[in-house]
């Protein structure tokens, strides 16, 4: 009865720990190297950007554990998307062998990097670590995507996501959790006046496709001279698309050959936007990343922005994961059920072996105890109960189950070939198996 009493604690101690161990994914790695993202305010120039973006590297040169440091400007490293506005550093980290120190650490240099280019008035820079699986997003910790469901706007989007922000600033548990939205990019409006243009025998579609060619740009065919292939691309000079007066001088062709000036078409004007539409399951999405503080384990990060967005989000808006978040979303909560689906499994394969219910519980029953050894070791390491601590749960749990499926053997033999009581057969069992254990 005391025994049984215990063992009952001890299964209440174990779904206890368990319950209370933080949840986690995949531990972040030191993979030598991290990714610096540099963000200006919108609309500024790519040689501002630059200039911003080359002072940053020689603070992170100058860092020690870092070996070198290649940097692009026009690229936003949170979301590998152009901009004049954002830069990419690609930080590569001295050898693994040569940082030897926590200060030189993957984690720590992402720290001590962010701290150091703080001073850097004109741009916010962040160093995040590259995802723990490569090509699984373009960084580690989370992404939030925060959606407009109900057709707000790009400002209020702007907004929501912004609060998001603010209210992550304040939590202890939280940290880098930033986005890289922004309507405040500057931009040509043109207001087409279509009626007009069908008048004057001009397509709408042409206003546009002329607009696209003049400004962006389009691509005609390729050449070949002199052993070379050349691309002949259509695009209008800068002199030519400079401001607002070049753009209503650009002519589109009407169907009665006249080129007909786009600012008699359209109604230009200065305006300022998104500098990308970002969509995500069709509704219009900013993102958000970020990551838990040191001792955090992501699944406790990603329940605080949870709790966060039910609380900050406006009606209208939610939210969805993406990445590393959603797909340790998608495998939460699954692993217990399969654990348990497993411990049944062979359970039933015993007691078919033994054809009794009894000699397998015998087996069974150690699981628990070989979980709350296991357990009891992830907490003291201060770890958190990730998917490499689940696949040590399984390989330990299936050597304490062998050892006691060989032990119940030996009992059972001694129990019917030697005549022992199950007491004598169990200790003899024991003892018999104690040292092939020991030095297994």
């Amino acid at each position: 009865g005391i025994v049984l009493i215990i063992y009952v604690a001890l299964l209440g101690l174990t779904g206890w720990r368990l319950m209370d161990t933080p949840s986690g994914f995949i531990p972040e790695q030191d993979q030598g190297f991290l990714i610096g993202v540099v963000q200006l305010p919108a609309g500024s120039s790519l040689d501002r950007t630059e200039a911003v973006m080359l002072r940053a590297k020689d603070i992170i040169q100058s860092t020690e554990g870092v070996e070198g440091t290649v940097a692009f400007a026009g690229l936003d490293g949170s979301s590998f998307s152009f901009g004049s506005n954002a830069a990419t550093l690609f930080i590569r980290l001295d050898k693994f062998e040569d940082r030897g120190s926590k200060e030189t650490k993957a984690a720590a240099l992402a720290g001590a990097i962010t701290q150091a280019t703080a001073g850097i008035e004109e741009a916010n820079i962040f160093v995040i670590a590259p995802p723990s699986i490569q090509g699984l997003g373009t960084g580690n910790g989370f992404k939030m995507m925060v959606q407009d469901r109900s057709g707000a706007g790009y400002r209020a989007l702007e907004g929501a996501t912004f609060g998001m922000m603010g209210g992550a600033a304040q939590n202890p548990q939280l940290q880098q959790v930033f986005s890289t939205y922004n309507t405040a990019s500057p931009r040509i409006a043109a207001d087409v006046d279509r009626d007009k243009a069908l008048m004057l025998g001009v397509q709408p579609s042409e206003v546009f496709s002329t607009l696209g060619i003049y400004l962006g740009s389009s691509y005609i065919n390729d050449f070949n001279m002199a052993g070379r292939t050349y691309r002949v691309t259509a695009q209008a000079e800068p002199a030519y698309r400079d401001d607002l007066a070049d753009i209503a001088n650009l002519k589109v062709k009407s169907t009665s050959g006249a080129m007909v000036p786009i600012g008699s078409l359209a109604n230009l004007r200065q305006d300022s936007g998104p500098s990308r539409i970002v969509r995500f399951n069709l509704f219009p999405a900013a993102e958000l990343n970020g990551q838990g503080a040191p001792g955090v384990s992501s699944g406790e990060a990603i329940a605080k922005m949870e709790q966060l967005a039910q609380a900050t989000l406006p009606d209208g808006f939610s939210y969805e994961w993406t990445e590393l978040a959603y797909q340790e979303k998608q495998a939460s909560g699954g692993a217990g059920m399969i654990f348990a689906m497993s411990v049944l499994l062979v359970f039933l394969v015993l007691a078919a072996n033994y054809e009794a219910f009894t000699l397998p519980l015998a087996v069974i029953l150690i699981v628990p105890m070989c979980v709350l050894a296991a357990i009891l070791g992830v907490n003291a390491l201060g770890l958190d109960n990730n998917i490499l601590v689940q696949v040590g749960l399984v390989v330990l749990v299936a050597l304490a189950a062998k050892n006691a499926i060989l032990i119940v053997e030996f009992a059972k033999q001694a129990e019917e070939d030697e005549g022992m009581n199950r007491w004598d057969a169990a200790v003899s069992a024991a003892r018999t198996r104690l040292r092939p254990i020991l030095m297994t």
